[in-house]
This record gives structure tokens, sequence and C-alpha cells, in this order.
């Protein structure tokens, strides 16, 4: 059969009959034979000691088996919040340069702010439709500007506008788990059940998942996918039924302390952090566990036992989908990436919250009231998220947690499983990556090249860089050099195994003496710029432990110099560290 490319010249004959003519058909996009199938799996405010692959005791078996079969890299970096990963993740572009500072709610008049992507950033999903790929998104979205996401729209920033073939989640940054605002393609629609039912949403994804491969694959079965499965776990609410959470019973009542030290001690044996690594110091935002009263400590616990019930539910369900695509024979040879978009959240506050809005509203929640519900947590009637002793916790052996650039906020678990490409399993790659660098990474172990333009839009350079070499290679150089950060006017910088941090309002808030989320004045940051950096080598210090600031004056200034060029390369500036105003 004679094909030829659209928009080229037809390449059969044309005469006066059939008989004295002959068939050319425009040539479909197909992928290459053989290639690999992508999946995407994007956790949410999970914390590097919180996987089972990673140290932690939460069961989470079907993760754990593609770190086991696969690679764990201790290294990887991401923006510290949520929206602004994502878009790093589909785009292979740094946050601001997608105009996406910080999430879509808290975007403000600047280029690197204003929450509307680029159409010259191509997603994933675009180049592999190309490419003969089917694409699918599945679960939280959180990439269209606040004000575009109704029924109103446009929609060319939605799911099916870049690049998606199919849709099915929600477009905001956190839903209800029972009771969810689901959109399937381009509009809304209610939950198959009720939570009386057995509703849960992170099992309604994956059946949608499921549902979506197979599809495809019973028509096409060598046609590959590309698919970008997001649940909103482990994102409050903390929902699971009492089945999963009362697993957990009694599992934290030692505290947060204790899980800290037994974690990194597991660290240390399974080589996820060096054999000198040393423990980040306890935070001066939380309380020693053993200071609590005791119905703190039994209503804490409690928090973190439905937490982890929640993680182990999670895996459970992501292991439904692995082991369908096992049975298609399709596992194999689909290159997994399991990333979390920032460290654990404290966004449960100190006491933790039976509705994580008073949170974001600093409305302060009553030990008393929140002892009330104890007892419902983990089900629909509340918002729940644990108290951030919790948080400090999550993110062993680093100090800090979600929206600060400390390594707490920005290191994150990552798995790759591929054993049709990756010889290796079971081994841990300590190359310093972003997530910037998975776009790259696809498209040079499947032999694709970043086109130049898309839907007539000239594309701008891909700012990641592809760690295939790691792949096979533990030993392999590592490929990224430099890395600037940017939340909420906490900045950090990296450079070949140094880094620099400026910390905002302070190192914690009861050493700043303030609150998340104030504003910076032109004074105030020129003290910061003067006196506010840390540096710390975290070739050697793993954890940020040690300030060497002071001993190396010179590169400490070079340094916040290469954040202000990388600032005005990506679109960093103005700095803005409001919080609740900017929402």
């Amino acid at each position: 059969m004679k094909e030829y490319r659209p928009g080229s010249a037809f390449t059969g004959t044309i005469g006066r009959t059939v008989e004295e003519s002959s068939p050319a058909w425009p040539e479909p996009n197909r992928a290459r034979e053989g290639a690999p199938n992508v999946l995407f799996i994007v956790l949410d405010d999970t914390g590097f000691a919180q996987l089972g692959s990673y140290g932690s005791p939460i069961e989470t078996p079907n993760l754990d088996r593609l770190a086991d079969n696969g690679l764990r890299y201790n290294n990887m970096h991401t923006t510290a919040l949520c929206s602004p990963t994502r878009s790093c993740i589909l785009t292979g572009r740094n946050h601001h340069s997608n105009a996406m500072a910080c999430i879509t709610e808290g975007s403000t008049g600047y280029p690197g702010y204003d929450a509307y992507i680029p159409f010259e950033n191509g997603f994933l999903s675009e180049i592999l439709l190309r490419e003969g790929y089917n694409t699918y998104a599945i679960g939280k979205w959180h990439l269209t500007p606040a004000d575009q996401i109704s029924a109103a729209g446009p929609y060319d920033r939605w799911p099916l506008g870049r690049g998606f073939e199919r849709y099915y989640g929600f477009l905001g940054g956190e839903t209800h788990q029972y009771y969810p605002d689901l959109v399937y393609d381009n509009h809304t629609v209610e939950p198959p059940r009720t939570p009386e039912e057995g509703y849960h949403v992170t099992e309604d994804l994956v059946d949608k998942a499921v549902g979506f491969i197979a599809d495809s694959k019973q028509v096409a079965p060598n046609k590959p996918f590309f698919m970008y499965f997001a649940p909103g776990a482990m994102h409050a609410p903390h929902h699971v039924t009492n089945e999963w959470s009362d697993a957990y019973s009694g599992k934290f009542d030692d505290g947060w302390e204790a899980y800290r030290e037994k974690v990194f001690e597991r660290q240390k044996q399974l080589g996820i952090v060096p054999a000198d690594a040393e423990l980040s110091r306890h935070d001066p935002d939380v309380p020693a566990w053993n200071s609590l009263s005791d119905e703190e400590r039994r209503l804490y616990a409690r928090m973190m036992e439905v937490f982890a019930g929640f993680l182990t539910h999670t895996d459970h369900h992501i292991g439904r989908l692995l082991d369908f695509l096992e049975e298609l024979g399709e596992l194999d040879n689909t290159i997994v990436m399991l990333i979390s978009d920032n460290g654990a959240s404290s966004e449960g506050g100190p006491q933790g919250s039976v509705n994580e809005n008073l949170f974001f509203n600093q409305v302060p929640e009553s030990l008393e009231e929140n002892l009330a519900l104890m007892d419902e947590l983990g089900g629909p009637k509340t918002f729940n998220h644990y108290a951030w002793g919790w948080t400090w916790a999550g993110n062993a052996p680093f100090r800090r947690w979600k929206r600060e650039t400390y390594r707490g906020g920005i290191s994150d678990p990552f798995i790759i499983h591929w054993p049709a490409g990756i010889e290796a399993s079971g081994e841990v790659r300590t190359q310093y990556t972003h997530a910037i660098d998975m776009l790259p990474t696809v498209l040079d172990a499947i032999g694709v090249e970043a086109p130049a333009e898309m839907k007539g839009v000239t594309q701008s350079p891909i700012e990641g860089v592809s760690f295939l070499d790691t792949f096979e290679d533990a030993a392999a150089p590592t490929q990224r050099h430099t890395q600037y950060f940017e939340m909420l006017g906490h900045r950090s910088i990296y450079h070949d195994g140094w880094r620099a941090v400026c910390p905002w309002p302070g190192p914690s808030f009861t050493e700043a003496g303030a609150p998340f989320g104030q504003p910076i004045p032109k004074e105030t940051l020129t003290e910061l710029d003067a006196s506010g950096w840390e540096l710390y080598n975290v070739a050697e210090d793993f954890a940020e432990n040690h300030d060497v600031a002071a001993e190396n004056r010179d590169r400490l200034i070079a340094l916040i110099g290469t954040w202000y060029a990388e600032a005005g390369k990506y679109k960093v500036l103005p700095v803005d560290g409001r919080g609740t105003e900017r929402l």
C-alpha cells in the first residue's frame, strides 16, 4: 500500500478510470514498532521518608516492587509546590518559564506568575500524540488558570486542549475523596456511587485508567500510550475507611521523633542516604512528642494512622493498574516514572486539622473541637490533615517542608521502572536531577526529538536535560549543574554540589517571629541579600545541617549572583512572599 506524507504530493496515479489509476493514502501518525508506553505517576504531598522503599514503615508494596525491579533516585528535585512542579514534569521547562510560579489560584499579573502556560512550551502529551501515541490524563490537573475552569471555558488549557485525547479527574488542586468535583473530557459528571456504596475517588480513577487503556489495546494492541496518572492522594483531605487506617493502630504512638530516627536508620541500610549523613535538627516549630498531653498524642497519632492507611490504600489501587498492564504483557515495556510533586505538607498546621480550609484562611482550630471529631477522621464528614510534626518526620532526613526550598520541600522520592530498557534493578542513583529533566529523558529513551513547532507555534527550548545515561551507569556524571528555586519568596540555588538558601520569612516561623505568607518590602529584600543567605556543601552535608556561609563568603556571593542571573533568564522576578493575600 502506497502512502505519502500529508501536505506532500499525492504519490499514486490518477487516470480517466479506476482501471487506469493506482491509489495512495495519507500516512497516519504511527509510533515506531516496539515503542514503549510511558506512565507518569504523580503523587501529591508525599515526603522523602514516606514510601516503604525510602525507609518508611508505611506499607507500599506495589510502589516498592517498582523500586525493587527498577531504580530509586535520592537527588531528584521539584519546585516545592504542586502546580509549578506539574508544569515542569509535562513541559520540561522551569515553573516560572511556564508562568506557574505558584498554584493557579495564586497567579499575579507578571510573565512568570500569571498561570497561562505558553503554547510555545509544548506538553509531552502534545509531542507524543504526534508520534502516534494514545494520550490519557487521569486525576488532578491544576494547570488551567483558575478563571477558566468553569463550563464557560475557554477549553484550550484543559487537558484535551493540551494534547490529551481523554481525561477523567478534577481540575483544581484538591477535592473531596468521597464527593469529588469530577470532569470527564470537557464536561462535569457526578461520581458513579456514594461513599455509603463504597465509593472512593482513587478507586474510580484507576478504573478509568484501566478502561482507557483497554479501549485502545483491544483494537490496536501495538499502539503505545502515554498516561499521566495523578491521584489526589496524598493531598488532604486524608480520606480512607477504618479498614485501612485501623491496620496502623498504635504504630505511631511513640511519636514523630521516633519515626524520624527509625526511618533514617532504615534509609542508611537501603543506601537511600549516604552512610555518613546526619539527621537534620529538631524543627523549632514542632513540639517535642513527650511535651504533649495524653490527649494531644492520642489525636496526633490517629491523624498519622489515617494518613498511613490512605497511602497504603493508594498503593493498593495503583497496584491494580500495574497488575492490569502486567496481564496485558505491557508492564515491562512501559517507562514508569513515579514522583511526588513536593515534600510532605504542613497545611494541617501545628495541631492538625479536621477542615484544612481553616488553615488556608488562618483560622485557628482548638484541640477540643478536633478531639470531638477524632472518630470521624478519614470519613466523609471531615476534611482532615495531620499535624505538622508528621510533616517534618515525613521529609526525613531533611529540614522543613512543602512551600519552602530547603531540601524538605524540594527533594522527593523518584522511581523509574522499565525492565525492557533498563538492565539494572533495585539500585539507587545519586545524580542531581530535577522534574524538568523527566520530559527530555523520555524523549531520549524513545528516540524522539523535541519538535521545533507544534500547531503552528514555534517551540521554546527545552530547559531540562536527559539523564538517560544513569539508567545503566550508576557512576554517570551529573548532567545538571545549576538549578534555581523560588517559591513564595523562599529562594535557593544549586551549583555543582553547593546550595545557597535564603529562607522566608526565616529558617522557621518560630525563629522568624512571623507566620508563612508575609510580603517582602524592597528594604527587606536588600537586607536578605546582604545577610539572609545560608550556604551548604550538600555533596558532603546531605541534609543541610552545617551553614558554612561565613567561611565561604566569596562562593556565597557568587551563588547569589547566579540566582539573580537565573531569575532574569527564567522570569522569576519580582520576588513575592505573599501567601493568603496573593490567593
